[in-house]
């Protein structure tokens, strides 16, 4: 069983003190960091223009950038976000000729995101992001099914990620249906990074860890909390016990 990771969401931080807000979450007992990158066209959001200036500097010590691509062509923004010195690159299925535009993120406003897929093939896309010395990861939205997760895209790959909102909307309720795909690719790859991302936080943690989910994103229960260090270290040991509870069945 992969090991537990924590991931703080940076967007639910004080952007006017990026640096340090991602020094703070280091120093509280996190191994990632999870970055956002919209592009407003695979969801209506955008982040703050070019990955150069919205991913933090690799000065920091310690740090891994854990870099989430809400993005229609993945493929091109493969070498700005590793020039930018990011060290996980994960594109979502959707935005990628691997998967049908029936199951492309459906947002609760008139935008559809099916306007913008690319035809890029995903396993390029990941030989590329190896290539520039990078960890690949593969998402999947609320609406598609893990079985769209092929074995060779999943042993191509250094991490599945299974959303439990829908990409590009902060607020969003944690939707728990989303769960069972966590389990049913745990059970297909039982040593693959797996994580959640999508309001996570001490009240839904439980269900995330007892799935089969190692890496986990939080945003605002990490950031908002008097003493972000006590809510980091919750959600690993949750998944350390639910991993141990597992092994020894």
């Amino acid at each position: 069983m992969p090991r537990a990771i924590v991931s703080p969401s940076v967007l639910a931080s004080d952007f006017g003190q990026l640096t340090a807000e991602c020094k703070r979450m280091i120093k509280g007992g996190a191994e990632w960091l999870h970055m956002d990158v919209m592009d407003g066209h695979f969801v209506p959001n955008i982040t703050m223009g070019a990955p150069k200036n919205y991913l933090p500097p690799r000065s920091v010590p310690g740090i891994f950038m854990d870099c989430h691509m809400m993005v229609s062509q993945p493929e091109k923004w493969v070498d700005d976000i590793a020039d930018a010195g990011g060290s996980l690159y994960c594109f979502h299925l959707e935005a990628t000729s691997a998967h049908s535009t029936s199951y492309a993120p459906r947002f609760p406003s008139p935008t559809d995101s099916t306007l913008f897929l690319t035809t890029a093939d995903p396993l390029p896309i990941i030989d590329h992001i190896h290539r520039r010395n990078m960890k690949a990861g593969v998402a999947i939205s609320p609406d598609t099914p893990s079985t769209a997760i092929t074995d060779e895209i999943a042993h191509a790959a250094d991490m599945l990620l299974v959303m439990t909102v829908y990409p590009g909307r902060g607020g969003q309720k944690f939707l728990e249906r989303c769960v069972p795909k966590v389990a049913e690719l745990r059970a297909r790859f039982p040593d693959k990074d797996i994580e959640v991302d999508g309001g996570v936080g001490p009240k839904t943690i439980d269900v995330c860890a007892d799935a089969g989910s190692n890496v986990i994103v939080a945003g605002t229960a990490i950031f908002g909390a008097p003493e972000p260090e006590k809510v980091i270290s919750l959600l690993k040991s949750t998944v350390e016990r639910a991993q141990a509870k597992a092994a020894a069945k």
